[in-house]
């Protein structure tokens, strides 16, 4: 495979920069709503505890 050429890293840098121009307002508002936003952690936890448990049973019944 071939290396890119200085332009084309050139292009790409510059890229990449406006991309993260145009993503940041976004961002900075989705970190301010997801301070405000109630904490759900048993809605995260008891189904992957319950995935745990089926594969724990799985293993045993072998």
């Amino acid at each position: 495979m071939q290396s890119l050429e200085t332009w084309e890293l050139v292009v790409l840098g510059a890229g990449l920069v406006l991309l993260l121009f145009w993503f940041w307002p976004g961002v900075k508002a989705l970190q301010r709503r997801s301070q405000d936003a109630p904490r759900d952690w048993p809605g995260l936890l008891v189904p992957i505890g319950l995935v745990v448990l089926f594969v724990i049973i799985l293993i045993a019944l072998v």
